[in-house]
């Protein structure tokens, strides 16, 4: 791989977990957090301008959420730099996906996305 091709190169790693405390399963309602690292694995700083979640529940209801930044920030990353953030959703079903991507702009004016992957958000099952 050339250098060029990891101009514009964001990872993003996402840690799920299950809100016991917020949650009500008796009237299908699972509170998740999840934790997000964001890193600017290419060359040039590059700036996150706005998010896209499509959740999926596990009755195959999708919802979108599209809003600017994250927690309230659009945070900078310099070449190696990360921002981490914890965020949540509700879902009416003890199992679901979420994926998206960020829309982000590089310093010299190029427009790119960064892919969230799919990730599984789930109820433990509880031994008894």
């Amino acid at each position: 791989m050339n250098m060029s091709e990891k101009n514009y190169d964001i990872s993003v790693d996402v840690q799920p977990a299950y809100i016991a405390e917020q949650s009500d399963p008796g009237n299908n309602h699972f509170v998740f957090s999840y934790t997000v690292t964001i890193k600017n694995t290419g060359n040039i700083p590059a700036k996150l301008l706005t998010r896209h979640w499509i959740i999926t529940d596990g009755d195959g209801e999708t919802q979108e959420v599209k809003g600017e930044g994250v927690v309230g920030e659009t945070p900078y990353l310099r070449p190696g730099e990360n921002f981490e953030y914890t965020s949540g959703t509700m879902m009416r079903t003890p199992i679901g996906t979420m994926r998206g991507s960020y829309q982000m702009v590089a310093d010299d004016g190029v427009n790119f996305e960064a892919e969230i992957p799919s990730f599984s958000l789930n109820v433990p099952k509880i031994l008894h």
